[in-house]
């Protein structure tokens, strides 16, 4: 199994059980996501309820809960939303912090295809839901989230550069 972590923190965004599609240049990495429900497991052992004392929980509350498969495996931590300006400010101090990280050629493909990426991110920022890693480390990847028209199941947008695959 293939985990993708982030380059910056090092939190694990995204695995190989999530198929992506390269957008962008390759600089953008688009990822379904799907509601799921987590919890409420019925289980039937055979035995006889009314012979056991009712049928009642006896103060179990077991709730079903819906999550979004990719948040709740990855624990990705939701961030408040944000407008053109602070979303600017946060992906410049990601890129600056990022650039370093990346060697040759790599690095050379980022610095000429990033700003294409961010100007497919800028008119989507009123409908983004914007996440980070599980250690909610400054200035690290942010995952991105919004509904296609029509859809009921999100997309998640990550910039393939900022992940490093690491095999489990």
């Amino acid at each position: 199994m293939l985990v993708y972590q982030d380059l910056v923190s090092g939190d694990e965004l995204l695995s190989d059980s999530f198929p992506y599609k390269e957008i962008e240049n390759g600089m953008i990495w688009e990822v379904e996501g799907k509601w799921v429900v987590k919890g409420a497991v019925d289980v039937d052992i055979g035995a006889n309820p009314s012979a056991e004392g009712g049928g009642d929980d006896e103060g179990v509350d077991d709730q079903a809960v819906k999550v979004v498969d990719i948040v709740d495996t990855f624990r990705l931590q939701e961030q408040p939303s944000m407008d053109k300006k602070v979303f600017l400010t946060c992906i410049k101090k990601y890129i600056k912090k990022l650039t370093p990280l990346l060697k040759g050629e790599q690095q050379e493909a980022f610095k000429s295809k990033i700003e294409g990426a961010v100007k497919f991110l800028l008119p989507k920022v009123k409908d983004l839901q914007f996440f980070v890693g599980e250690s909610m480390a400054d200035d690290s990847a942010m995952v991105f989230a919004y509904y296609k028209e029509g859809a009921t199941d999100p997309t998640f947008l990550y910039i393939a550069p900022g992940l490093k695959e690491v095999k489990c």
